[in-house]
C-alpha cells in the first residue's frame, strides 16, 4: 500500500489516521479495535500534559484524538477546558457548543461554557449555562457559586451595586478556571490571570453603522472563504482567518453593545471581509469595541432604510456658520495701511451702493484708465470720463 501522495501536509497522528481513513486506505479490519485504542493513547497523553500544565500540547492531542473520533462530547469538553487553560475563550465557547450538540446532558460541557461566557464578559450566557448544568448536576456547588458570580457581575454592569464601603473586603472573581471546589483550587484563583485578546495587524479594519445594524470591513484581498471562521456572541465577535502557510490572524473584539447572532451575517468577497452585526439597539455606537468609559447615544427614530450610514471620526466638529460670521468679523475689524486700506474703503463702498452708483465707479475707473472713481452717475453717465493723472505725472496711452 503506497501512502507518498498527499503526506506532506501530515503533521502528527491523528492526521495520518484521518488521512488514511477518509482516502480508504486504512483496512477496515483495523477500523474498530485500533481507532478506540488509538484515541484512548491519545487521550491519556493529552490528561497527562494537562496536568503538568502544558496546555497547547494538551489541546493539540486532544485535537488528534477528535480526528479519530469526531462523535466524542467528552473530547470537545476536555479540549475547551484547555483552551480556557490557554485563554483561548472563543474556540473553548466553540468546543463546549459542540459537545452540547453531541451530548446535550453533559453538566461538565456546560460548566466549560459557562466559565468560557465568563471570562468573555458575556455574563448572561453564562448563567444560562450554569444554570442549565446546574439542573443536570445539582450536586455540584460549583454551578451555584458561578451563578453567583455572574449576579454580582450583571448587576454591576446595570449599575444595581452600591459602591463598597472602605473598610470591606474586596470579592475576587476568578476568571481562569471552574469555580473554587477544595482549598488547591483556591490557592489557584487567587493569582487571577489578566484576560488577553491575541489580535495582530496584519488586515486593516473599519465599521460604518446604521441605527439597526453595525458593518465592519476587514480588508483582506484574495482570502479563500474556508480560510475564513467567523463566530458571534452575545456581545463578542471573533474572526479567525488562517491561510495556509501563513500566520493567522485573530479578531476578537468585545462589542460596544449587544447583538442579535442568529441575525448576523459575512460574506468573502475578492477584497475584503464584510460582516454585518445586527443591534439590540437602535443605538448609535461611538466606537466598535466596549469601554467603560463609552457613551451610549440612543436613537429617537427608527431608520427608515434611506438614511445615510455614519462614520467614525475623530475629527472635532466644526460650526460653518459661526465660523463665517467670525471671519466676516475679523474682515472688518481689520487694520490696514496705505493702498489695502484704500482698496478696502473703495470695497465697502461698492458693496454697500445702489445700482447706478455702482455703474458711475466702473465707467469712470475704465474710461479713465484708473486714475478717476466717480460715484454719480448723472456726472459721469452722458460723457466719456478722461484720465486725470496725480500731480507730477503724465498719462500716456499705448496703441496696439
Amino acid at each position: 500500500m503506497r501512502l507518498s501522495r498527499g503526506l506532506s501536509t501530515v503533521e502528527n497522528f491523528g492526521e495520518l489516521f484521518h488521512f488514511l481513513k477518509s482516502s480508504n486506505r486504512l483496512p477496515h479490519r483495523l477500523l474498530e479495535p485500533s481507532c478506540k485504542s488509538m484515541a484512548s493513547d491519545l487521550v491519556t497523553k493529552a490528561k497527562e500534559a494537562f496536568i503538568d500544565d502544558h496546555f497547547e500540547l494538551a489541546a493539540d492531542l486532544y485535537s488528534q484524538a477528535i480526528l479519530i473520533n469526531p462523535t466524542d462530547a467528552d473530547l470537545f469538553s476536555d479540549r475547551a477546558q484547555a483552551n480556557i487553560k490557554l485563554q483561548n475563550f472563543t474556540d473553548a465557547v466553540s468546543d463546549a457548543n459542540k459537545a452540547i450538540e453531541l451530548d446535550p446532558s453533559n453538566p461538565k460541557a456546560y460548566l466549560r461554557k459557562g466559565t468560557a461566557c465568563f471570562n468573555l464578559e458575556e455574563y448572561q450566557t453564562a448563567k444560562t449555562a450554569f444554570e442549565t448544568g446546574a439542573s443536570l448536576a445539582p450536586e455540584d456547588r460549583r454551578f451555584s457559586e458561578w451563578i453567583k458570580k455572574c449576579d454580582n457581575c450583571i448587576a454591576e454592569e446595570n449599575g444595581e451595586l452600591s459602591t463598597p464601603s472602605l473598610g470591606a473586603t474586596p470579592i475576587n472573581v476568578a476568571k481562569t478556571d471552574d469555580a473554587p471546589k477544595d482549598a488547591e483550587q483556591v490557592n489557584s484563583v487567587s493569582n487571577e490571570e489578566a484576560i488577553t485578546k491575541p489580535t495582530n495587524s496584519k488586515y486593516r479594519h473599519e465599521f460604518y453603522q446604521k441605527p439597526e445594524e453595525v458593518v465592519v470591513t476587514i480588508f483582506a484581498k484574495g482570502i479563500p472563504t474556508e480560510s475564513v471562521s467567523v463566530n458571534f456572541g452575545e456581545q463578542i465577535l471573533s474572526v479567525t482567518i488562517d491561510v495556509p502557510g501563513e500566520e493567522a490572524y485573530t479578531f476578537q473584539p468585545r462589542l460596544f453593545g449587544k447583538i442579535i447572532p442568529a441575525k448576523c451575517k459575512y460574506v468573502v468577497l475578492s477584497t475584503k471581509l464584510e460582516i454585518r452585526l445586527a443591534k439590540v439597539e437602535p443605538v448609535h455606537w461611538t466606537s466598535l469595541e466596549f469601554s467603560k468609559n463609552s457613551l451610549v447615544v440612543r436613537s429617537s427614530t427608527v431608520s427608515s432604510g434611506n438614511q445615510r450610514p455614519m462614520y467614525p471620526s475623530s475629527k472635532p466638529t466644526k460650526d460653518w456658520d459661526k465660523l463665517e460670521a467670525q471671519v466676516k468679523k475679523e474682515e472688518k475689524d481689520e487694520k490696514l495701511d496705505g493702498d489695502a486700506a484704500l482698496n478696502k474703503f473703495f470695497r465697502e463702498i461698492y458693496q454697500d451702493a445702489d445700482e447706478d452708483t455702482r455703474r458711475a465707479m466702473k465707467k469712470s475707473f475704465v474710461e479713465s484708465n484708473g486714475t478717476v472713481l466717480s460715484t454719480n452717475w448723472n456726472e459721469v453717465g452722458s460723457k466719456e470720463v478722461e484720465g486725470t493723472p496725480p500731480d507730477g505725472m503724465e498719462l500716456k496711452k499705448w496703441e496696439i
